[in-house]
């Protein structure tokens, strides 16, 4: 502004953002790059379901990052304005169980919560498919982050229960999709026979995206989201080569949100490279973040207690973690098993002297990094 005290500086009700939303994690993008190929097999899944049929079941796996739910919230999007189709996307990461997951499909049906206790899963299963019959529509379950029923051995439940709602109640028209960011997890071999014979999913694949992709996604965001001139191309470039570091394009928008977060701390009008390095200091830890964020009070509690006893062997961070909440081995050692499977740490075995082998718990994260997220 021409009577600004200082050109260049921003006033106190000015900003550099256009949209700051843009940068949010849930920003769902007009135009999704680079995921044609993703979207066309989903949706050949899927179009049964437009015509009254079941859908074809689907897995969706890829690193995280690569678009999975966006194209989920994409298509889940487009299949709502269709009336003989009801569209229900889960996140798994919150609801972890088999009636946590029934419990969200029928606040979908039914436009309200279920009751918090008092009614069985049979009768909430019931009411729900008694509904979908009722209104003639087919039930489409996207379960993002399906690596979290597994790791809390409730997938195979939950799946069999969708798959077989037909047999369960002739009429109903279930179909499953499944998203899994753990390409660790197996989830063929992971699932009950009884489940596998029933689940023949068409696989689709989001690989990670390369750097000129990343440069054209982030520069489709900043357009959006900042006004113009705020980010500048080498400011771009950098923002777009740290996040091929990672291969998570949430590093690269989270990164433009923060860099534009310290532009306006210097009440500056455009990003530099420097905003953008410091910056990436909180950014790179997204991961992190997201997986601390889906935590039960005990599982941060034992989070806590590796991070204190880095490296030190299981037993010993068994017996502080035991001192602090009470509970026992076995559900220690699944809650270790789960941080190891959520890359939070790492749990390799070694030899100890005279006592065989034993577990040595590490955090994959700097500690001091963890705990602050914490």
């Amino acid at each position: 502004m021409p009577d600004d005290p200082e050109e260049g500086m921003l006033g106190w009700d000015e900003s550099v953002f256009r949209d700051e939303h843009v940068f949010e994690i849930d920003y769902v993008p007009e135009t999704f790059r680079h995921r044609e190929t993703q979207l066309q097999s989903m949706k050949y899944a899927l179009r049964p379901a437009v015509r009254g049929s079941r859908p074809l079941n689907t897995m969706v796996r890829g690193p995280p990052g690569t678009g999975k739910t966006t194209a989920v919230q994409k298509l889940f999007g487009e299949l709502q304005g269709q009336s003989s189709v009801r569209p229900v996307q889960v996140n798994c990461q919150v609801d972890s169980t088999r009636y946590a997951v029934f419990s969200r499909v029928f606040e979908h049906v039914f436009d309200y919560e279920p009751p918090s206790s008092g009614i069985s899963f049979k009768k909430l299963f019931g009411q729900i498919t008694d509904r979908l019959v009722e209104d003639d529509e087919v039930l489409v379950v996207a379960l993002d982050d399906v690596n979290y029923l597994f790791y809390e051995n409730e997938a195979s439940d939950t799946l069999y229960s969708l798959l077989r709602a037909h047999e369960a109640h002739s009429g109903a028209r279930v179909g499953v999709l499944i998203v899994s960011s753990d390409l660790s997890l197996d989830i063929m071999d992971e699932l009950d026979s009884r489940v596998q014979s029933v689940f023949r999913p068409e696989e689709v694949y989001f690989p990670v995206y390369d750097e000129p992709e990343i440069v054209d996604i982030l520069r489709d965001r900043a357009k959006r989201g900042f006004h113009e001139g705020v980010v500048g191309a080498p400011e771009l470039d950098r923002v777009a080569e740290l996040t091929a570091e990672t291969g998570d394009l949430r590093v690269g928008i989270d990164l433009l949100r923060r860099a534009g977060l310290n532009a306006e701390m210097r009440a500056s009008r455009t990003v530099t490279v420097e905003d953008v390095e410091a910056a990436y200091d909180k950014s790179k830890y997204v991961h992190l973040s997201r997986s601390l964020r889906g935590l039960t009070d005990s599982e941060r509690e034992l989070v806590k207690v590796i991070a204190e006893h880095d490296g030190e062997q299981a037993g010993t961070v068994y017996e502080a973690f035991h001192d602090r909440t009470g509970l026992g081995y076995t559900r220690y050692s699944e809650i270790v098993n789960k941080l190891d499977q959520l890359g939070v740490i790492e749990a390799e075995y070694a030899s100890v002297d005279g006592r065989g082998r034993s577990r040595s718990l590490t955090l994959c994260y700097d500690a001091d990094a963890v705990l602050d997220r914490l």
